[in-house]
């Protein structure tokens, strides 16, 4: 598979067609085409993260993993952290934690540079569990990338790094 680039300007100049708004047409299709793969790319990766989450516990929702992910990966200890990272409100915030102490996936302890914080940490049960979650999703990643060359996926790389920016 290979992602080509395409520049519109060079693409009009080939078709022939040096109508601006022919251009625009075609890259407002080219746009909409785009938007709906991410749509149903999306899609896929909240269905992900829903099996990862009953693969770690069967009463964990997709935001709880999605927390406990952070937490366990040591980006977000604190939950205005997690708040940060993940754009969430403090209340959804809140009852995840709650209810990841609660399924012993993850510990409160005091911060060791803030005796009045506390930090966050996951357990070893938590982290055992992520780990099959993950090995499921990657291995199913990797199935549909495999057949893409290292150039294509260093490119396909390249063009979501710059559209995350």
């Amino acid at each position: 598979m290979s992602v080509p680039s395409v520049d519109p300007a060079a693409e009009s100049a080939v078709s022939g067609s040096g109508d601006p708004e022919e251009g625009a047409s075609e890259l407002d299709q080219a746009v909409a085409r785009v938007e709906h793969e991410l749509g149903r790319l999306f899609a896929r990766i909240r269905v992900g993260w829903r099996e990862a989450a009953a693969t770690v516990h069967p009463d964990l929702q997709p935001l709880g993993y999605q927390v406990l992910t952070s937490i366990a990966s040591g980006k977000a200890t604190s939950a205005g952290a997690i708040i940060d990272r993940l754009q969430t409100d403090k209340s959804g915030v809140s009852r995840q934690v709650r209810q990841l102490e609660e399924l012993g996936l993850v510990e409160s302890l005091p911060d060791p540079e803030d005796r009045r914080a506390r930090v966050l940490v996951a357990t070893e049960l938590a982290q055992e569990r992520i780990a099959i979650a993950r090995a499921q999703y990657e291995g199913r990643i990797g199935e549909r990338l495999r057949d893409w060359s290292p150039a294509d996926l260093d490119h396909f790389v390249e063009l979501l790094g710059s559209l995350s920016r």
